[in-house]
């Protein structure tokens, strides 16, 4: 039998705070105040002093270039997401700055990212959320700041990561709260990307792919040449329709979009290799997308 409020209130009362998203993430966010633009767009009513969340974005902003979006955090138990987007607005955006205008929310769901929680307080996944009117606050206040930035993306990197948890947490737990048993899928040794099945980009997940390569290894198929159960389209893409599943990375009519993955829990990864990962996508993109333009 699916949950009711009384065994959602009971899975909230079990969840504990388990690391600080003020020092991890917030003093992080301070010491960019120098180089970059910091903007809070709301908080989170669960606690609007704890939860505050933030975008960055480069200086000068100018809306005469393009505008690349890079999210992390949808998923608070995700760390290198978070990290990685962090990392690359303190050292690498300045490379592409005068080229692209580069807006980064680094932290959507810090309730989660203090608990390491796939969902929101709600025991809602905040990944199947990003439509209008949403009742999701963390996709809420996101949607909200998007909209009142009056521009049009180009591109989107939204850097999550594939762990063990997954299947021993996160599909338990669902399955549990839903009421529906749910289908296992083998969990993907290695990165990949989720492109769009209706704009898929296969070049510009390529040159993801590439740029990682150097980085960390890239996820096989599985026997059925499949991760997390969808065909490869490519070494290490897979697409899924982004807008009808309510990604994050579809929200916005950007033509060039993708869902990074990480998996820390390879023997072969440690945290330094996952957020260096994160950042060697994103560049991976961007030198794409300049290339395109500069022919």
């Amino acid at each position: 039998m699916a949950w009711g409020s009384t065994e959602k209130a009971n899975w909230l009362n079990e969840q504990i705070i388990k690391r600080s998203y003020k020092d991890e993430v917030l003093a992080k966010i301070d010491k960019l105040r120098t180089s970059l633009d910091v903007v809070q767009y709301g908080s989170l009513s669960l606690n609007k002093d704890l939860y505050p969340v933030y975008l960055l974005k480069t200086r000068p902003f100018d809306k005469n270039k393009k505008t690349i979006l890079i999210t992390g955090g949808v998923h608070g138990y995700e760390t290198s997401g978070v990290q990685g987007a962090l990392s690359f607005m303190e050292s690498a955006v300045k490379e592409y700055a005068e080229k692209f205008n580069v807006v980064c929310a680094p932290c959507i769901s810090p309730w989660g990212y203090e608990t390491i929680n796939r969902w929101n307080h709600q025991a809602i996944d905040p990944n199947r959320s990003f439509t209008e009117n949403t009742t999701v606050e963390e996709c809420s206040l996101f949607l909200n700041a998007m909209t009142s930035l009056e521009v049009d993306f180009y591109a989107h990197f939204d850097l999550h990561e594939t762990t063990d948890t997954d299947n021993t947490v996160f599909r338990v737990a669902k399955q549990a709260r839903d009421g529906k048993r749910e289908e296992w899928t083998e969990i993907p040794d290695g990165f990949y990307t989720v492109g769009d099945s209706e704009n898929p980009c296969p070049e510009f997940q390529k040159a993801i792919i590439q740029s990682v390569k150097k980085v960390t290894h890239i996820a096989p198929p599985d026997e059925k040449g499949r991760i997390i159960g969808a065909p490869l389209e490519q070494e290490g893409v897979i697409n899924y329709p982004l807008k009808n599943l309510f990604l994050c990375a579809g929200f916005s009519k950007a033509p060039f979009t993708t869902t990074t993955e990480v998996y820390p829990d390879s023997p072969k990864a440690t945290p330094e290799i996952c957020i260096k990962a994160q950042v060697a996508a994103i560049k991976g993109g961007l030198d794409y997308l300049t290339s395109i333009h500069s022919v």
